[in-house]
């Protein structure tokens, strides 16, 4: 389950680090999150509106820095719980890449988020963002691909994100 510090601050917010990302205002149509099976990553993904354009951005936290060259650096952030995150672009954190993988192949689930206030758990939420695997069988030696622009069709193994006003596919495997 991924936690949730409901009166934490973060500095910068993830809305400011989005529209850093995207250049611009964005609206937060919904969000996501996939746990780390070694519970060191936070990965996060959002669907937003930008410009009239959907899409899809993918944030992993980490609590220190990773090697240059293993994923690509968006900002660092101060969280009054967690204290300083260092935030990567989780289209290129293999930690992130990992777990869509098995979501699109149907062997990890997206999290549950639990609520924390003041470090006592105080119950638990959906995401806004429902995701179902589709498609077929992997092709060998098949790679990930996470749509950062929504609106295309895929064949094959796909994800789909559902939220309140839309769904569309944000990941799949590609021979």
């Amino acid at each position: 389950m991924a936690s949730v510090h409901s009166s934490a601050t973060i500095r910068p917010t993830k809305r400011e680090l989005l529209e850093g990302v995207l250049g611009g205002p964005v609206e937060v149509l919904g969000s996501y999150r996939f746990d780390d099976p070694d519970g060191a990553v936070g990965i996060e993904a959002f669907v937003v509106k930008s410009d009239a354009r959907l899409q899809h951005v993918v944030f992993t936290y980490r609590g220190a820095p990773v090697d240059e060259g293993e994923a690509s650096l968006v900002s660092t952030m101060e969280h009054s719980e967690l204290g300083p995150r260092w935030v990567y672009d989780g289209t290129t954190d293999p930690v992130a890449v990992e777990c869509f993988r098995r979501a699109l192949l149907g062997e990890q689930s997206q999290a549950i988020l639990e609520m924390w206030e003041h470090g006592e758990l105080v119950g638990t939420r959906e995401p806004s963002v429902r995701l179902s695997a589709t498609g077929g069988a992997a092709p060998d030696g098949a790679s990930v691909r996470i749509l950062r622009v929504l609106g295309e069709e895929a064949a094959g193994p796909s994800l789909a994100a559902q939220w309140e006003s839309g769904q569309a596919v944000v990941a799949r495997l590609e021979g």
